[in-house]
Formats: structure tokens, C-alpha cells, sequence
């Protein structure tokens, strides 16, 4: 199967996943607002949710998937690769559970650290820690629904590990539902929050049989067995410690912004994470997409020796990128006022709230291009076993991250915050093509340059087609349901008539790529 059609099946299923998380944001967002309750089950949220990105769908993967790969590919096959899985399941198990014991022991200090000035609001700490012992063993569950989804990746198999996010909206939306009935009934905002919390948890379940049944459905059978920590075990556990933060620096990036907005004025937590459900639909559909397929090919065409495929197949990449992102940052920076109102103000969400919300996505988004291709470049280094030059890279930027932070949050607050994000997160990127381009692992050819070339100018052309359009339809984005969506539907449909038909006319869209997504099935091209 191509890349194209693997993209296209995770993009898909993952774009269905951001539909439904967008109904649940919108719905927390009404009931709760941006108040206490609120902000306490955002921390609460963050926790488990930044560890699962950082090491269960980060490091572990990364890690997991290449190791998984070459024994599927190595004499012993199938009965190989399910071995070591075993072997692996067997101690991850145990991690998983004393991690997750000694956090939630500790977990006033781990809140504190984070939200201390969360004391300075009667109750608002205290809940905070509550709910966070209540969502984190979600982690646990979700990074075993991570292994198994490896597992599947590696045979190709790349729907089930999408669709699994699309679980855990549905509890959550029927979460937020619960809660709204229970505090009507005579409850109260932590109610709700306490009804989420207790979701999140569910949710996992809820993950974990679905993948196992998916696991099986493939023929693929894992057992629990006694832990031994045979030699390939050793080395997945010395290649996933540089990766944890090698992989992550983006989620790692979100513990020092969560660290910097509990010190900001109440409600600039729950703002910052709202403005980041926009930036994530086009982050998860692209960067996700393209980072879970382009892994275990690129792993196959290196341990094969044919590097000149694996040059192919991350140009393709970076096109596709920067073709979705590009357009994507620019039409969400021009609109963001459109689609905040749009889809959050309401009920609790007060249009003051709305504006500076619009002004985080602005921020947010100006990095986008740099959030995927960071899902691109890293798997470089990963197919080839190299967690380490990432994790170099990962601390200079997290530096000047926080550096940066400290010189412009008490300036700007909040908005400065989603700026410094978007600055580092383009310094990392730079950082690992050169690093790439060095060793001679890929080359930005003027073909590909030329593309990108041709992109930027295609969405030149639809950024002014939007800027002219926005104000002509203000009074819309706010007005009933059918209001904002047929205002929103104008604005997305003309964007991609004109951005597309542009890049069409010139030639930023690569014909035979166009070809692959018509064609039904294809041979193999990456």
C-alpha cells in the first residue's frame, strides 16, 4: 500500500476523531467555561493525555514499531516478532503499573509543581489532585492500546489504531452530557468535572478492548507472560529513553506552557488548551497521518539498504505536508475569530473570552508547518535506530523555550506563551534537517523546493480571498446553528476552491500523487 492511501486512511479516520473532539470541546466549553472547575480538569486532562503523546504514541512507538518491524521482516517472521511483542508486553505491564502507582501517590507534588498557584483559590488545588488521580490510570491503558497499535502498523493495518481516538469522544461527549443532567439536577460544576474525570478513565477501558479485539481479528495473538528482559527487550528500554524526549518535545513543551499558564489569570489554561483543539485538527490529520505510515516504511526501505526509496518516500512526505499545512496555518490565523466563535462562544464562554482565544490561535498556528514536519523528519533518525540526535535537539529548543517564555509570558501572557511554542517548535525542525542533510539521509531537492515554492503562492491567492470574506459575514459566526455553519462551510469551501484550483493552474500539486488517491489499489511506490 502506498503512502498516500496509508495517509489518506489514518487522515481520515483521525479527521473523524478531531469532528468529534471538536463537539466535545464545544460542549465543555458551554458548561463549563473557563472557570474553575474548568481549568482543575484541564490539568487533570493534560496529565495523562501529555504522557500518553510523550511516551505511549511517542517514545514507545518510535521505539517499538522499526524493533517489531525487522523481526516480522527476519528469518523467524511472524513467530518472531510476536515473541519479542510478548516479551515486551510482559514487562511493559509492570512499568506501567508502578508508574502509575508512584504518580498518583505524589501527585499533590506533581499538581503543585505544575498549578501551585492553584492554592491561592480555595479548592481549586485540592480538586485539581482529586481529578488527577482519577483520569491518570487512563495512561496506563492507553499506552497499552499504543503497543498493540504498533503492532497492527506494522502489518500494515493502520485503521483500527486510528479510529480508537474517536472512543474516547464518545465517552467523554457522554460525559459531558452525564455531568450537564447531574449538576441541572441539583449539582454543581465539579460535578461535571468530576463526571469527566471518571470518562477519561472509561474511555480507556473502552480502548483497550476495542484494540484487543482488533489485534485479534488479524490473527495476531499476544500472551501475558512472565517478564524477562531478554536482550532485544533491553535495547527497545535504551532506545525509547532518549526517545521519550527526543519524540516529544512538543508534548514536553506543553508541561512548561501549563506550568506558565497556571500563573497567568484563571481561566488561561482552559483557553490555551480550546485554542489548541484548532490547531490540532489539521496537526493530528497530517502530522499523525504522515508519522504513523512513514515509520514502518521508512524502516523496511533502510534495513533493505534501498536508500534511495527511502529519499523518495520523505520528499513525498514533505510535500503532502507542507501542501495541507501551509494553506491550513494561514486560512485558521485569518479565520480564527470566524471559528472560535463559532464553535466555543456560548453558554459560559463569553465573547471576551472568544477574542483572546482567537488571539492564541493566531500564535499557535503560525508553527503548524513545523508541528508536522517535525512528524516527518524525526522518523529519520528512528527507522535508523538514532533516538539519541533527536534528544540533543530537543533540549537546546526546550531551552530556548523556556527561556523564551520567562522574557515575553509576563509581556504578552497567554498569547506569548503560544507564540514562544510556535518559535521553538520551527527552531527543532530546522535543526533536525540539517542534522539530516549532513549525514546525507535527505535531501531537499530544487524539484521540492520548487513545489513548496508554487504552495506558498497558492495560498497567497486564498488568503486574500478569505480576508475579504470574513468581515462580509461577521454578524453570522455567532448567530443560530445553521448560521455558523453555513458561514463557516462558505469560508473552508472557498479557501479550497481557490487554493487548490491555483495550485492545480501552476503546478504545486504533484500529478502522480493526485493519480495514487484515484486509483483504487496500486502497487506499492514507497
Amino acid at each position: 500500500m502506498s503512502l498516500v492511501r496509508n495517509v489518506g486512511t489514518i487522515g481520515g479516520l483521525t479527521a473523524l476523531s478531531r469532528v468529534f473532539g471538536f463537539v466535545r470541546d464545544m460542549l465543555i466549553a458551554r458548561v463549563l467555561g473557563a472557570g474553575m472547575a474548568a481549568d482543575a480538569f484541564q490539568l487533570a486532562f493534560v496529565l495523562p493525555n501529555t504522557f500518553r503523546r510523550l511516551f505511549a504514541e511517542g517514545a514507545f512507538s518510535v521505539a517499538f514499531v522499526p524493533m517489531y518491524t525487522r523481526a516480522l521482516a527476519g528469518e523467524g517472521g511472524e513467530e518472531a516478532a510476536d515473541r519479542f511483542a510478548n516479551d515486551v508486553l510482559a514487562v511493559f505491564i509492570w512499568v506501567l503499573l508502578g508508574f502509575s502507582a508512584v504518580a498518583m501517590l505524589v501527585m499533590p507534588g506533581i499538581v503543585w509543581l505544575l498549578a501551585r498557584e492553584y492554592q491561592e483559590i480555595p479548592g481549586k488545588y485540592e480538586l485539581a489532585v482529586t481529578l488527577s488521580r482519577i483520569t491518570f490510570p487512563y495512561l496506563g491503558l492507553v499506552s497499552l492500546v499504543a503497543m498493540l497499535s504498533g503492532v497492527l502498523n506494522a502489518h500494515s493495518k493502520f485503521a483500527p489504531g486510528a479510529f480508537v481516538p474517536v472512543l474516547l469522544n464518545i465517552v467523554l461527549i457522554t460525559g459531558i452530557i452525564t455531568g450537564y443532567f447531574m449538576r441541572e439536577a441539583g449539582g454543581t460544576d465539579v460535578t461535571v468535572a468530576y463526571v469527566q474525570a471518571i470518562a477519561v478513565a472509561a474511555a480507556g477501558v473502552a480502548q483497550l478492548l476495542y484494540m484487543g479485539w482488533a489485534t485479534r481479528k488479524a490473527g495476531v495473538t499476544l500472551k501475558i507472560t512472565p517478564p524477562r528482559l531478554t536482550p532485544e527487550v533491553k535495547r527497545l528500554g535504551m532506545l525509547i529513553l532518549p526517545a521519550t524526549f527526543g519524540a516529544g518535545v512538543y508534548q514536553i513543551s506543553q508541561f512548561v506552557d501549563t506550568f506558565f499558564a497556571t500563573s497567568l489569570p484563571q481561566g488561561s489554561l482552559t483557553l490555551l488548551k480550546y485554542a489548541d483543539r484548532l490547531n490540532q485538527m489539521p496537526l493530528g490529520i497530517v502530522g499523525i497521518a504522515l508519522g504513523t505510515a512513514i515509520l514502518p516504511m521508512l524502516a523496511r526501505h533502510i534495513q533493505s539498504g534501498d536508500s534511495r526509496e527511502a529519499q523518495r518516500l520523505q520528499a513525498n512526505a514533505v510535500e503532502m505536508a507542507t501542501l495541507l499545512t501551509i494553506p491550513a496555518a494561514a486560512a485558521l490565523a485569518i479565520c480564527a475569530p470566524a471559528f472560535v466563535t463559532a464553535f466555543f462562544v456560548g453558554g459560559k464562554m463569553t465573547e471576551a473570552n472568544g477574542t483572546i482565544m482567537s488571539s492564541i490561535v493566531v500564535a499557535l498556528v503560525a508553527g503548524l508547518p513545523s508541528y508536522v514536519l517535525v512528524k516527518v523528519f524525526q522518523p529519520g533518525f528512528f527507522s535508523r535506530e538514532d533516538t539519541r540526535t533527536p534528544v540533543w535537539i530537543a533540549a537546546g529548543t526546550l531551552i530556548v523555550n523556556i527561556g523564551v517564555n520567562i522574557v515575553i509570558v509576563p509581556i504578552y501572557g497567554i498569547v506569548g506563551l503560544a507564540a514562544a511554542t510556535a518559535f521553538t517548535s520551527t527552531l527543532n525542525v530546522l535543526a533536525l534537517y540539517t542534522i539530516l542533510q549532513i549525514r546525507g539521509w535527505f535531501l531537499f531537492t530544487g524539484k521540492l523546493a520548487g513545489r513548496i515554492a508554487r504552495q506558498i503562492v497558492a495560498t497567497a491567492a486564498m488568503s486574500g480571498v478569505l480576508y475579504m470574506l470574513m468581515p462580509l459575514m461577521a454578524d453570522r459566526y455567532g448567530g443560530n446553528v445553521f448560521e455558523r455553519v453555513w458561514s463557516l462551510g462558505l469560508l473552508c469551501g472557498a479557501g479550497m476552491i481557490v487554493f487548490f484550483g491555483v495550485a492545480y493552474a501552476i503546478g504545486a500539486l504533484d500529478k502522480d500523487l493526485l493519480a495514487q488517491l484515484r486509483r483504487r489499489r496500486s502497487k506499492p511506490t514507497a
